[in-house]
């Protein structure tokens, strides 16, 4: 891997990682286009990951403060015997609710057959030369988006009121996103700020607990298959690493902020329309491919 390879890696999970169009879609195009393979493109997406996650605590800082002081508190009220559902304020719901959404992502780490967990067949997935299944969950992430914005358009000239304190159904619903959001294709930040707005949740509210519950989730994959990455060794070097990093994490600051932009002005749909047209690209690539029998790459 050079090191042009690795800005351009970089530049791609930092834009697409919170802009709702799949960073892992688009990582997984990107390496398939420039001939990355299995031992390198595991390994080398979690690195950018991490500079995704760094993008995040920068950007939230304040919110992710408030949520650690909250929740230490109302672990130490439950110790005192003070504690009370009742009484909880927001920042305190908020910091259980992240805890709840995480549990559809760890049903992945469930055997399915054969020994295989989910995680590993979509890893598969990730990693293959095939790229139509990429092409149908672009398809995917494009009409959810398309279908939410229209929706929440609806709601608001009705004046329907969202909520700001994220609930149970809430935080099931998005962290049900969030895991089929492993797939890639499938937008993580796009499907679960939706279907949080779907659910009724004011959309700012659902955008900022879309990135907050993105961390524990995205660190603890991370942390799980960093094991299988290593198996399957390194062929990069540690600049290579570093301008990934650096380069995924000053390119997600600027996309969180766009994206809030988006959410706010309802252009979400616009994404969607982009992913669609993306979609029909690359399924078209990948039945040339097919029929072919050659893999295209620069």
């Amino acid at each position: 891997m050079s090191i042009w390879d690795s800005i351009i890696q970089g530049f791609v999970q930092g834009a697409t990682e919170f802009l709702p169009v799949s960073s892992s879609g688009h990582l997984s195009i990107v390496q398939h286009f420039l001939g990355g393979g299995e031992e390198n493109s595991m390994m080398f997406s979690l690195l950018l990951h991490l500079g995704t996650l760094i993008a995040v605590f920068i950007a939230y800082r304040k919110l992710i403060g408030e949520l650690i002081v909250e929740f230490c508190k109302m672990i130490g009220d439950i110790f005192k015997g003070k504690f009370s559902f009742k009484t909880i304020n927001t920042k305190q719901l908020m910091a259980l609710m992240v805890i709840l959404s995480i549990i559809p992502t760890f049903l992945l780490m469930i055997p399915v057959g054969g020994g295989m967990k989910a995680k590993d067949l979509i890893a598969k997935v990730s990693e293959d030369k095939d790229i139509i299944i990429e092409g149908i969950c672009f398809l995917i992430t494009g009409i959810i988006l398309i279908v939410a914005t229209a929706i929440d358009k609806k709601r608001a000239a009705d004046g329907i009121e969202r909520r700001t304190r994220v609930g149970v159904k809430d935080a099931l619903v998005m962290g049900s996103a969030q895991a089929l959001a492993a797939m890639p294709g499938i937008s993580r930040s796009g499907s679960t700020t939706t279907t949080g707005m779907l659910c009724g949740l004011e959309k700012n509210t659902a955008l900022a607990f879309s990135f907050i519950m993105g961390i524990p989730a995205i660190l603890g994959a991370n942390i799980l298959e960093f094991g299988d990455a290593m198996e399957q060794g390194v062929n990069f070097g540690v600049v290579e690493a570093v301008f990934g990093i650096v380069v995924s994490a000053v390119v997600g600051i600027i996309a969180i902020k766009l994206l809030k932009w988006v959410v706010n002005n309802n252009k979400l749909n616009y994404f969607g329309w982009y992913c669609i047209i993306l979609s029909a690209a690359v399924i078209g690539i990948g039945i040339y491919e097919h029929i072919s029998g050659k893999v295209l790459s620069f």
